[in-house]
């Protein structure tokens, strides 16, 4: 043989080994993804229910702000019936917005349509305010059912 052909053969045989993947390469490829993909599914999953319930926590807003003015203006004693407003629960994932007294506390309860995934009905938010020298201070209720499922 001469020069030229051994070349032509060299340059074939390394065409050749650099052709492309094994199949165990593609295997473990396939696997790592499987298992990045189980670890991120339920957290993203968590996360979507989290973002979608803070639509939720801000249709209290409205409704502890007029609590707010009227604890400011008159005082907690004239405050005992804070009528809803139409407006406070107009967005799609808000079923309901009260105002209520318990003894001396003011409660904001939000009520979730549960149209969302990973959102319930009773998923409910409690805010509990507590009137003193004129201003209300606000925490998320015990009885609030999105304790339970981690959205709050």
């Amino acid at each position: 043989m001469d020069t030229g052909t051994l070349n032509y053969f060299t340059r074939c045989r390394k065409v050749i080994r650099a052709r492309g993947f094994t199949l165990i390469e593609l295997m473990m490829v396939v696997a790592i993804v499987g298992i990045l993909a189980a670890v991120a599914l339920p957290s993203y999953q968590s996360y979507a229910a989290r973002a979608s319930f803070a639509e939720v926590i801000a249709a209290a807003s409205p409704a502890r702000a007029a609590v707010d003015l009227c604890v400011q203006s008159r005082g907690a004693e004239q405050c005992t019936d804070i009528p809803s407003q139409d407006g406070w629960s107009a967005s799609g994932g808000v079923d309901s917005v009260a105002v209520s007294m318990n003894e001396e506390d003011f409660l904001v309860t939000v009520t979730p349509a549960g149209t969302a995934a990973g959102i319930a009905a009773t998923d409910t938010y409690i805010l509990l305010g507590q009137a003193a020298t004129g201003s209300v201070q606000w925490q998320t209720h015990d009885d609030s059912g999105c304790l339970g499922s981690g959205l709050c």
